[in-house]
């Protein structure tokens, strides 16, 4: 659109301001917008792991809940609090946008964060203090202090649906697809997006896991919430200088479309040449803002749905475009399966591997570790990879594979996949050790302190770290660029599901170990006390599914298939790095006529 009006300036992407108006890349987009959205972000990682690290302790400590249930209601809850952005991405994708989602999802989110303090604040509001060492023997909480307590909880979930997949969606459009320098920053986009927001969650895993433990939950839940606050201000006020995409309609329903239409042309034959499919002209995507797919051999009974038999019903007949869209949806499916195992290990973080903690020795001279602030080395062990990773590592390989993210994003979550093998099976050796010194010191009937000090734990937390530097930043973008250009929320919203299924896998694999290593009257390997407990043989379970799951994964990525891109703008960071400049593609070129 901009060239043809001699005008380079204008975005070639279909990003529109409010108000639905062409925007120009020097007055809208680009890092300047993206400062307020990652600033929001910042503050909301520091209020949601400012809840989540050190949830189990409240849990167990306040309102006197055993291992086994408190650390399902935790993994339950945060399961919810990933599985909710679906909803969230098909009111931006079809109704509201993203903005607009956004900012009404965000104020829900600050009301829930407000409650959630005041039932942490309010002494009517949580049992009476407690110190039997066996929380069985405590006063639990009434059906109205939990009710207020878990509807805060939930509440959250509601707010976050809204804006987790939207904001770093938000972010990644600010770069346009179809200017090469603009693409280039958006192959570092994610990279420094998971490294400025992991800021909020050092501060939450550190700062305010110790004022939860020290100075009092009524300031640990407060300061995030008006953090949230102050965060969501900010967004607001960059208001001006962001790019929108228009919502596009329901992706769930033209899927749903084509995949009613292909079984109801079951029989019919798919003609050879593509041609001959039923597509739309180039210019009814232009005036929308769409692009135009050409049509691809995978998958190819979908292709049926636009095979033209003299019906014009939209659940008989449907476009190219529509069908690739469809697939490229689908084709991702069994990459997030692949993605649910090592989600649940990172369930663990804030769960038994904070409980294994709460064993340890926490003393250094006068002052007491929390356990959840562990979690903190992950998040500087990921800081720090992340830096290497895109300093370092990415031109080294770029040099050698010529490709601009230095490997392919299937590669990256590989290694992530690899290092989930090794921490689990780490974690389980220390926790050999750990219950060997508690049998050693006689501790194990009693459950008290273990005389080794809570750092022997660090290396499963800095692993974590590592890894999700290569997975985690690798399956939000992976899931971001492989969506159509419609569906990029609900792309995104593929890398939370797998958080929040992995989380609820992780309640269901406690809870059935649990209750299988206990019939027949043996001792279990999951108990209140974790000194006569076997997380060595849970945690030794986990790598061995950790193991079958990579072997899933490098079958599948064989047989995975990149979509196309949209514009030659990798082709032109391609052509740069071997030193030459590629021609246009056929597809940019008849976008360009």
């Amino acid at each position: 659109m901009g060239v043809e009006n001699g005008d380079d300036d204008y975005t070639q992407d279909g990003t529109v301001d409010l108000k639905g108006n062409p925007v120009r890349r020097s007055k809208r987009g680009g890092w300047t917008a993206c400062f307020f959205v990652v600033v929001y972000e910042v503050f909301e990682r520091m209020a949601y792991y400012g809840i989540s690290s050190n949830l189990i302790i409240y849990l167990t400590e306040k309102l006197h809940q055993g291992t086994v249930s408190s650390a399902n209601n935790v993994t339950n809850w945060v399961g919810t609090i990933w599985m909710t952005p679906i909803l969230g991405a098909y009111f931006a994708d079809a109704h509201l946008g993203r903005y607009l989602t956004f900012v009404i999802a965000s104020a829900i989110y600050l009301s829930g964060m407000s409650l959630l303090t005041l039932a942490v604040s309010v002494p009517g509001l949580k049992p009476p203090q407690c110190v039997e060492s066996d929380m069985a023997d405590c006063k639990k909480a009434s059906t109205l202090q939990l009710a207020i307590f878990y509807g805060a909880l939930y509440t959250l979930t509601v707010g976050t649906g809204g804006t987790k997949p939207n904001i770093s969606t938000i972010g990644a459009d600010q770069f346009d697809d179809f200017d090469p320098k603009e693409k280039g920053h958006k192959l570092s986009f994610f990279n420094w997006w998971m490294f400025s927001i992991f800021f909020g969650t050092l501060f939450a895993n550190t700062v305010l896991v110790y004022i939860q433990d020290n100075v009092g939950w009524t300031l640990g839940y407060g300061l995030p919430t008006a953090g949230l606050a102050i965060s969501i201000m900010i967004f607001l006020a960059g208001t001006p200088f962001y790019r929108h995409r228009v919502p596009s309609g329901s992706p769930f329903t033209r899927m749903a479309k084509v995949i009613v239409a292909a079984l109801r042309k079951w029989n019919t034959p798919i003609p050879n040449d593509p041609k001959e499919l039923y597509e739309l002209d180039l210019e009814e995507y232009a005036k929308k803002g769409k692009f135009r797919i050409d049509s691809t051999p995978t998958l190819r009974f979908l292709n049926k749905a636009c095979v033209k038999t003299g019906s014009k019903d939209p659940w008989m007949l449907c476009s190219v475009t529509q069908v690739e869209e469809t697939k490229q949806m689908l084709r991702m499916l069994p990459i997030l399966i692949a993605t649910f195992v090592p989600s649940t290990m990172i369930a663990q973080v804030n769960t038994l591997f904070v409980k294994q903690g709460t064993t340890l020795d926490r003393g250094i001279g006068n002052f007491h570790i929390p356990p959840a602030s562990l979690a903190g080395f992950v998040t500087i062990s990921m800081l720090i990879s992340v830096v290497i990773y895109d300093r370092f590592f990415v031109p080294t390989m770029r040099r050698l594979t010529k490709n601009p993210r230095g490997i392919s994003l299937l590669q990256r979550m590989g290694i992530g996949l690899v290092f989930h093998i090794f921490i689990m099976m780490i974690a389980s050796l220390i926790e050999r050790r750990r219950l060997g010194a508690a049998k050693d010191h006689g501790v194990v009937e009693s459950g008290g302190q273990v005389p080794l000090s809570i750092f022997i734990l660090l290396p499963q937390f800095v692993l974590m770290g590592t890894a999700d530097a290569f997975l985690e930043v690798a399956k939000i973008e992976f899931f971001y660029d492989q969506a159509p250009e419609s569906m990029k929320s609900l792309g995104t919203s593929y890398s939370m599901t797998s958080l929040g299924i992995g989380n609820f896998l992780s309640s269901f694999l406690l809870s059935t170990v649990s209750r299988i290593t206990k019939k027949h009257g043996h001792h279990g390997w999951i108990l209140n006390n974790l000194n006569a407990s076997h997380l060595d043989y849970y945690y030794a379970f986990f790598a061995i599914l950790n193991l079958l799951n990579f072997v899933f994964f490098l079958v599948i990525t064989k047989y995975y298939v990149y979509k196309a891109e949209v514009s030659d703008s990798m082709e032109v960071l391609e052509g740069q790095l071997r030193g030459m400049a590629p021609a246009a593609t056929d597809q940019e070129e008849s976008r360009r006529r």
